[in-house]
């Protein structure tokens, strides 16, 4: 008889908590984890801030260190690619020509950069952002000489992080929106206007309603042409403007996606011997009514963790409240739930000044989400009221002398 042999495809945040979740949910039979980048499972978050800005090291990335892997009996095959899934055979084709039986497949294939379709974006000197290689690429040309001024295009989270650490290594920094303000598409007028005061108080400016018409070059990039006509000079060009999950595999195999992989509540897909979990999912969210795709570290790990449950025949639903956080500066800003959809947006201390504050996001009466700057306590309490669904009341919400924590005394909660 065939010993049991899970393969996990994918070697970010999900595969690392996928492997050694397997292990301690009681799989007794083989594991291997293939990943195409030639390291170790590292944290990704850190890219855009403390590994650019010179503060970790490549080894404090790692999420897990070789003993781990080691330790709970996973095989790495790195820098090597699946390149089909033969569902029927059970059989993943590798790029080094090996086949791998399994009787449990993983899909944690992430997601993929969203490139710049500009003409000159191929120019030396022109960066995205996504891997540890790219960092190490955009370090060394920052540090060469000569290079003063960076444009970042986008002005979502991965863009803001960036520029942070540019300016901390001393660059000069412009970054370009192509929407009306920053992080237009994932939180309110309030925080938006907030980080555009505190990145031009830092030096970096910043131009919304700005799109890129060509980079401007001949053996490297020497400025950014906008299409109003606007030439921004430029020694350095960072590209963030979203990712793809990458679904193609899955696709390839005939599985169900959608703007994801499809799973289930129990992160199985429409083949229940092959679960996926992390960026590349899509999944219906009962508390939010839809389908979603999350970009998030935290639903990365407890989506893997639900996954590894239901290969070892111990199923439990993927409940997890999203939530999410982002670096900047001196800044802390930590995300819960989801604000779309919201009839209410409540500031609770003062965001046009200052580098504290939380806004509450309402609907019906109670907290749909909330983002906090530099505000952990708020931050907690906002998951609970969540939780709780509480009832609260806008004006005393929005009063800093009220206690949050009046509203969770008459109801049960639980926080995720």
């Amino acid at each position: 008889m065939r010993t049991p042999h899970a393969v996990i495809l994918g070697a970010g945040h999900a595969a690392a908590q996928l492997a050694t979740s397997l292990r301690q949910q009681g799989w007794q039979g083989d594991i291997t984890l293939v990943g195409e980048e030639p390291v170790l499972p590292y944290q990704r978050p850190p890219l855009s801030k403390a590994y650019l800005a010179g503060q970790m090291s490549p080894e404090q990335m790692l999420i897990k260190n070789a003993a781990a892997y080691e330790k709970a009996g996973v095989r790495l095959r790195l820098g090597v690619r699946a390149l089909r899934i033969d569902r029927a055979q059970q059989q993943v084709r590798l790029s080094t020509g090996e086949v791998l039986d399994y009787s449990a497949l993983a899909l944690t294939l992430g997601a993929r950069v969203r490139e710049l379709s500009a003409p000159g974006a191929q120019l030396p000197g022109v960066f995205h952002l996504r891997t540890i290689a790219d960092l190490d690429r955009i370090k060394a040309h920052a540090a060469a000489g000569g290079c003063r001024r960076a444009v970042i295009v986008g002005g979502g989270y991965i863009g803001l992080e960036t520029a942070a650490g540019l300016r901390h290594l001393g660059l000069s920094v412009s970054l370009l929106e192509a929407m009306p303000r920053l992080l237009q598409r994932v939180t309110s007028a309030e925080v938006s206007d907030f980080y555009h005061r505190v990145h031009t108080e830092e030096g970096v400016d910043i131009r919304c309603d700005k799109s890129v018409q060509r980079i401007l070059g001949e053996t490297a990039v020497t400025a950014v042409q906008c299409e109003d006509g606007e030439t921004l000079p430029a020694d350095l060009v960072i590209v963030g403007i979203g990712v793809l999950p990458n679904l193609e595999l899955a696709d390839a195999a005939g599985l169900v996606v959608g703007h994801g992989i499809r799973v289930n509540a129990f992160a199985q897909t429409s083949d229940p011997q092959i679960v996926a979990a992390g960026d590349c999912t899509e999944f219906f969210s009962e508390a939010h009514g839809r389908l979603l795709r999350l970009e998030s570290v935290p639903h990365a790990m407890a989506q893997a963790s639900c996954a590894a449950a239901t290969l070892c025949g111990k199923p439990v639903p993927y409940q997890a409240q999203p939530w999410f956080w982002s670096d900047q500066y001196d800044l802390k800003l930590q995300m819960a739930g989801l604000s779309q959809g919201h009839e209410q947006a409540v500031v609770r201390g003062d965001s046009r000044q200052g580098r504290s504050f939380s806004v509450f996001y309402l609907a019906g009466g109670r907290v749909l989400a909330v983002d906090c700057v530099n505000r952990p306590k708020d931050f907690m309490l906002g998951k609970k009221l969540m939780a709780a669904s509480a009832e609260v009341s806008p004006d005393a919400l929005a009063d800093e002398s009220q206690e949050l924590g009046r509203w969770l005394s008459t109801t049960e909660t639980h926080t995720p």
